[in-house]
């Protein structure tokens, strides 16, 4: 299965809940972090593309679609590997947003608690990185945010790109895909403050994160991951 859909949106703009959408739009399984936490080993193949090594097909052999960290800090080198595949850019109100990382997935909490693990030198090279380490500057972190958007809609194809908010639920997104609204209501998945007791049991294990807390939080995101 090629990727149908990359999804630019950053972590904490819906991603979690896009990805069940479009998997009962029957778009395929999607790709999203909670992947990775389910299987460490996936991290490394992801290390190998923050090098520049990446091997695209082989991370998404059987994957429909690709939704928040680690894809969408590729999302131009996905687009240009999959150029039929369909780019969805998640939004949200920057404050709002800014606010939802900084006490989750970008939170002191999950650096501290990730430190030294590979789960740790993943998010440091998929995620950090491209704030500079500045997770805990607001100014700098909302200017990150809207620039980022701004540029991701000005250089998407057109004909292939969707400016998109969760809250619209499903009717723009099936247009975009033309496919028919289903009966079920959008879901709506991964509050913040579910995010946040998820990353505090996580990195709560005496000497730092086990790939056991791993498995576990991914589980309690989507569930367990079908083989």
């Amino acid at each position: 299965m090629s990727l149908k859909i990359i999804g630019a949106g950053l972590g904490r703009t819906g991603t979690a809940s896009l990805k069940v959408a479009l998997e009962m739009l029957g778009t395929g399984q999607g790709y999203h972090m909670s992947e990775v936490l389910q299987d460490p080993a996936k991290g490394k193949a992801w290390i190998a593309a923050a090098d520049g090594n990446a091997d695209w097909d082989k991370i998404f052999d059987g994957y429909g679609s690709s939704l928040d960290y680690p894809g969408c800090t590729f999302w131009k080198e996905l687009a240009e590997h999959y150029p039929d595949a369909k780019i969805i850019l998640t939004v949200r109100d920057p404050v709002r947003w800014f606010d939802s990382v900084n006490e989750t997935i970008m939170s002191q909490m999950l650096v501290n608690g990730t430190k030294g693990s590979p789960f740790g030198e993943l998010m440091q090279r998929i995620v950090f990185d491209t704030v500079e380490n500045r997770m805990q500057d607001k100014d700098y972190m909302l200017a990150y945010f809207e620039k980022r958007n701004a540029d991701i809609i000005a250089s998407a194809p057109a004909e292939r790109f969707l400016l998109y908010r969760v809250r619209d639920g499903w009717g723009p997104l099936c247009e975009f895909l033309g496919l028919p609204v289903p009966d079920d209501e959008f879901p709506h998945i991964n509050s913040r403050e579910e995010t946040r007791l998820l990353i505090e049991k996580m990195t709560s294990g005496k000497g730092g994160m086990s790939e056991e807390a791993m498995v576990a939080a991914g589980k309690s995101v989507h569930g367990e991951r079908s083989s």
